[in-house]
């Protein structure tokens, strides 16, 4: 596990930026870039990102951004990477795809799976705020049950895509999850998947405070309840090699996880959910826990 004392002092975002307090989005962002460094080129398409970087003709980056549209964020990192291997900077140059769930799981799905099926060496980063927040909060296919959005006012009906488990099975060689409340994690698994050839994949859960309902200053408390409840293993697959990461390791035994309640009852989002949704959210941790622990025991 790497050390605090090891993280880069040198920042690549300016302050003053237009995020939303507590938003941790740019606290994934920040450490994303602290991560890879100054020769990076990062492709975003419509999201909160765009909002953070800035109006036209200014950027609150160090790093050179290319704003691309919604559906096509694989397919413009394809392009960036197929331009610096013409010009032979292939090797020195990281390329960073950052997108939002509605620009993942839903509307870029597409452009992401034929980037990563085409072998193209990139990392692609789903920052998850389970809903569209930059337009009116929508729901989106990463919306898990019971929650609140302006297109489902009574609570969302049905679980919300694996998008790991989808990247997974393309057979790229890295695939991992994270979360912004444990940064040391976060920084670790952008560092080994700039290490790795290829198409890699980090699904982070971005907790959202005007879209969930909660005090800014629980954006940190958050993010950690969704792993200590279970809702949110942390996890790297390395060329097909399952590793549960130390942050989750404790809560392969059930008595230490912390019940889903204290996660659903912070955010205002979840005043209406049912009990059924409820249990829905207890069996499905309960099954992902075995299916994690199956893959411990099988490797």
């Amino acid at each position: 596990m790497v050390k605090l004392m090891e993280i880069p002092e040198e920042e690549y975002i300016f302050p003053g930026t237009r995020a939303c307090a507590g938003c941790s989005m740019a606290l994934i962002y920040r450490i994303a870039l602290k991560a890879l460094g100054p020769k990076t080129i990062i492709t975003v398409p419509a999201s909160c990102l765009t909002v953070l970087h800035g109006m036209q003709g200014f950027c609150t980056t160090k790093v050179s951004v290319l704003h691309t549209p919604f559906a096509t964020t694989g397919a413009s990192a394809s392009g960036i990477v197929a331009s610096l291997e013409d010009k032979g900077l292939a090797d020195e140059v990281n390329v960073l795809a950052f997108a939002g769930d509605g620009g993942t799981v839903d509307i870029g799905i597409q452009s992401l799976s034929g980037a990563v099926e085409r072998g193209t060496n990139f990392i692609y980063a789903c920052y998850d705020n389970e809903a569209y927040m930059n337009t009116g909060v929508q729901r989106s296919g990463s919306t898990p049950p019971g929650a609140y959005s302006t297109t489902t006012p009574n609570g969302k009906k049905g679980y919300k895509k694996n998008m790991a488990k989808i990247l997974e099975a393309h057979g790229i060689p890295y695939v991992a999850t994270a979360i912004s409340s444990y940064p040391l994690d976060l920084f670790e698994k952008f560092k080994n998947a700039q290490k790795i050839n290829g198409p890699k994949y980090i699904h982070i859960l971005a907790p959202c405070p005007p879209g969930w309902g909660y005090n800014p200053k629980d954006s940190i408390e958050i993010g950690r309840l969704a792993v200590q409840t279970g809702f949110w293993p942390l996890y790297e697959v390395i060329e097909g090699k399952f590793i549960l990461s130390k942050d989750s390791q404790r809560f392969l035994d059930p008595s230490k996880r912390k019940p889903i309640s204290e996660y659903l009852n912070i955010q205002k989002r979840f005043n209406s959910i049912s009990n059924e949704d409820v249990k829905i959210h207890e069996d499905y941790i309960e099954e992902q826990w075995k299916q994690i622990k199956k893959r411990i025991e099988d490797e």
